[in-house]
Parts: structure tokens; C-alpha cells; sequence
């Protein structure tokens, strides 16, 4: 998903909510091309927003999706999932 997709362009503001959190952290990543960020998991639902780069998540459920600027993926609790940099990318992770 895009988070530019959430939006009418008609409208001149719009607001829509993208995540409920629940321990209420905000995390900046940097993983560079070539970078991995092992494989684990998180106790809690979690939301991954690509800002610049491209990367590509996967987890133990076979979910393999390849992330561009605005891309977002919903992180399932207690899942292991993985993340792999194409290129140097920001990221950010909401729990």
C-alpha cells in the first residue's frame, strides 16, 4: 500500500487513520543497500512506512513485498519477518 493512495486528490485536507498504536513508539531506521536486518519478531502489531529507497520485507507467512517512497506494510504480532536494502533507505516504524 501508498500512503498517498489514502487520500482523494479533490480534497484540499484529508485526514485518514493509518494505524492504531499500542506501546506508542515511532522508530527511524536506516538500512543501507545491501543492509539486512535479521530475521526476528515483535510481541506487538506494528506498521513499517518506507520514506526513501527501496527495500524489500518478507515473513514466515511467504509475505514478500518490495517497498517504494510511501509504501507501508502492517507487521503481524509474533510473526518473523524480515528486511532486506535494495538501495540506502529511511524508514519508519510505528508500534
Amino acid at each position: 500500500m501508498n500512503v498517498q493512495e489514502l487520500h482523494s486528490p479533490d480534497k484540499e485536507v484529508s485526514t485518514k487513520m493509518l494505524f492504531a498504536a499500542t506501546s506508542g513508539k515511532v522508530i527511524a531506521m536506516q538500512i543501507l543497500a545491501e543492509g539486512h536486518l535479521k530475521s526476528h519478531q515483535t510481541p506487538a502489531l506494528a506498521l513499517l512506512v518506507l520514506i526513501t529507497g527501496k527495500v524489500v520485507f518478507e515473513n514466515e507467512n511467504g509475505m514478500h513485498v518490495t517497498l517504494l517512497p510511501g509504501d507501508y506494510v502492517e507487521i503481524e504480532a509474533n510473526v518473523k519477518h524480515w528486511v532486506k536494502g535494495l538501495e540506502r533507505s529511511q524508514l519508519l516504524l510505528i508500534q
